[in-house]
């Protein structure tokens, strides 16, 4: 195995639509590719799919070893992009040694994962029984881990392709949970002449998880916040209010559309330019593409009252956002966090969605119930939980752990990093179901998950294949 190998099975992942909940496609390629190299392969109800190579001579008493990694991706581009993730192969380019994605998502979370395990099964080196598992839509609740059923794999140590900092050996991550509100507003009498349409696009974004404490900045927030600021001294009536996308995903974009009378018009025109520079100043460092547009705008659809209009705009601005609290055990990581994730207003109704992280269970569900607490308080019809997944408990003592550490000092030299990470994995899911599973994860370096621009890094990648292919043979050895 070698990584222009698994570049090359990337390639073809890359011209596969495999949206979470839709990767009938991937799915049926992955079957596809088995039948072709003549290797047993299996799917189950939820998506799950298995392929087995079966030992090589002489290997036949080697503990069988499972490789993981997800088939759907987080699929996001820039507004004006006309990218169709149903049918569309994904675009990259080759930069200053990055694979990058510059409009849309990349998809290396978790695609160069799944061609890694593609290259491991094809790879003519021999070594022991590996069962590489391919679980679905990993993104968007962990529906594969969820429903995986006993048996479906048999090996009782699992390496997890999923994670993103080469280098970095993760033995613990985040468990997650989401929380939604929903609000029905009064409808406003549409006195207001003038209306305007106020956006703030470009952002950054990244992931809720691993980039939740990286001073990024949330577009919803933003919008909200000057929003609050003109209600504060004008009325205005809300005709459409949309932000952020996935709830995996730090809100990039939001837009809203106001309608005011000539004053509050004029008024909103002359602050919107500094409140522009403003910010553009305070996240000089972080978000140096952040932009802002201010349009004059058509009535349309039915309004907001003046009165729910800045209740929606105040909730918003003061909804908890980014960390919540940071690990007294692990310097440096992330304990618990909440991503406010999105807003859509469809009517009268305005819903918001939010997701919740923490490597406490306790953590986890106090978050959460913050949530509905400041929801409620809020004035929300509905504001409900759903989605917990359990987080992964670090196992210092795993046997997996030592061979990797030792792969990885043979080959370049040096030790890597034990960590624990505040994204969630599907470790925490496959240690319920299977109690004696000893795991680690590993992967390239990838950047900007989660957001258009996404990319992955070659020499990360190259130092990653060299690993892996260490790891299996330190592996195979044990006969």
């Amino acid at each position: 195995m070698n990584s222009k190998t698994v570049l090359s099975y990337f390639d073809e992942i890359t011209k596969i639509p495999r949206e979470s909940g839709h990767e009938e496609k991937i799915i049926a390629f992955l079957l596809e590719f088995a039948k072709k190299n003549g290797l047993e392969a299996k799917s189950d109800n939820v998506g799950n799919v298995v392929i087995i190579r079966k030992a090589a001579p002489g290997y036949e008493n080697v503990p069988t070893l499972v490789l993981q990694g997800h088939t759907d991706m987080v699929c996001e581009k820039n507004a004006g992009c006309t990218h169709d993730f149903d049918k569309d192969p994904i675009k990259y380019v080759i930069e200053d040694g990055w694979m990058i994605a510059k409009e849309t998502t990349l998809g290396a979370d978790c695609g160069i994962g799944v061609a890694a395990e593609m290259a491991a099964l094809t790879d003519p080196k021999p070594c022991g029984r590996i069962e590489c598992l391919f679980t679905s839509s990993e993104e968007t609740g962990m529906d594969g881990a969820f429903g995986l059923q006993p048996g479906f794999i048999t090996g009782k140590t699992l390496i997890n392709l999923d994670s993103e900092d080469e280098g970095e050996l993760f033995i613990g991550c985040a468990g997650g949970i989401n929380t939604s509100a929903l609000f029905t507003c009064e409808k406003g009498s549409g006195k207001f002449s003038k209306a305007v349409k106020l956006s703030v696009f470009n952002g950054v974004g990244g992931h809720s998880g691993d980039d939740i404490n990286k001073g990024r900045a949330n577009a919803v927030q933003l919008l909200a916040r000057f929003l609050s600021q003109t209600a504060a001294e004008h009325d205005f009536e809300i005709y459409d209010l949309q932000g952020g996308g996935k709830r995996n995903a730090i809100a990039r974009e939001a837009f809203a559309v106001i309608a005011l009378d000539p004053k509050g018009y004029e008024s909103v025109k002359e602050s919107w330019p500094s409140f522009a520079e403003d910010v553009k100043n305070e996240y000089a460092v972080t978000e140096p593409g952040l932009s802002f547009s201010l349009e004059d705008a058509e009535k349309s659809g039915s309004p907001i009252d003046a009165v729910d209009s800045q209740a929606i705009s105040y909730m918003l601005y003061t909804a908890p956002h980014g960390v919540l609290e940071m690990s007294a055990e692990i310097p440096g990581l992330v304990e618990t966090s909440t991503n406010l994730a999105s807003v859509h207003k469809n009517g009268l109704e305005v819903s918001v969605a939010t997701s919740q992280r923490s490597s406490i269970n306790s953590a986890k569900y106090a978050a959460a119930l913050k949530l509905r607490t400041f929801f409620s308080l809020a004035g929300a019809d509905e504001a409900t939980s759903e989605g917990d997944y359990p987080g992964w408990k670090p196992n210092t003592h795993s046997h997996i752990l030592e061979i990797s550490l030792e792969a990885y000092k043979k080959c370049f030299g040096v030790e890597p990093k034990v960590k624990a990470i505040h994204a969630g994995l599907e470790c925490g899911l496959f240690l319920e179901k299977f109690p004696d599973l000893d795991m680690i994860s590993f992967g390239p370096t990838l950047r900007g998950v989660h957001a258009p621009g996404e990319k992955l890094e070659l020499a990360s990648l190259d130092k990653f294949v060299d690993h892996l292919n260490e790891v299996i043979d330190c592996w195979s050895a044990q006969k």
